[in-house]
């Protein structure tokens, strides 16, 4: 589980194509001090599994369906990444549940600066925005963010200098793709509200009180 607090703006050093497949080698110092085989990182909110790691960097192995559901098809050599481990347990929840399981695309509609922060309007494929509420969460390329507003087919997020300076959010431009990743939360209250269950009084057994 990853929280959408990227810790690390990487770059992407060379994507190997395969037949179904990609094998990416990405430069994460930080992410990688601790990384071994098998581990998980969020790559611009796609959790990737670690095939070996050496001087900073990290391979991974990226299958077709993951290339035609995310961004991550778009990537080449040079490409800024956004990087984040899992979270440690125990740890703060500094965003939100982050699963690392991207649900959509969107595309940056516009950017409009302002003095202090930045507001960026992201298209919203429809069958996601029934989870996306003005003041809720979505994680971006990875990064949790706050909706501001929220329409059927794009929404506003604020990005705050910082978010600016140490993610990919500061670079994208309009027409440039982006990972979406609803709230985790959302889907499963529709889910039990779909089956007749109140969520709020779900017997664990499996039946509604």
């Amino acid at each position: 589980m990853f929280t959408g607090i990227v810790e690390e703006l990487g770059e992407v050093t060379a994507v190997e194509p395969l037949r179904d497949a990609s094998r990416f080698r990405l430069r994460g110092p930080l992410v990688t001090e601790d990384a071994k085989h098998g581990d998980s990182i969020a790559v611009n909110g796609v959790c990737l599994t670690v095939v070996e790691t050496a001087d900073g960097e990290f391979t991974a192995d990226v299958m077709q369906e993951t290339l035609n559901r995310s961004s991550l098809g778009a990537l080449t050599k040079g490409s800024r990444v956004n990087l984040e481990r899992p979270m440690a347990l125990g740890g703060r929840l500094g965003g939100h549940i982050v699963q690392g399981h991207v649900d959509g695309t969107g595309e940056i509609l516009s950017r409009t600066p302002s003095e202090h922060w930045e507001i960026v309007k992201v298209a919203l494929p429809r069958n996601l925005s029934r989870y996306v509420v003005e003041k809720g969460s979505i994680t971006v390329d990875g990064v949790s963010l706050t909706v501001v507003e929220a329409a059927a087919d794009w929404f506003t997020i604020s990005l705050i200098p910082t978010t600016l300076a140490l993610t990919t959010l500061g670079i994208k431009q309009p027409g440039d793709p982006v990972n979406l990743e609803v709230d985790v939360l959302a889907k499963y209250v529709e889910r039990l509200l779909a089956a007749g269950v109140d969520p709020l009084h779900a017997d664990p057994t499996g039946d509604a009180r």
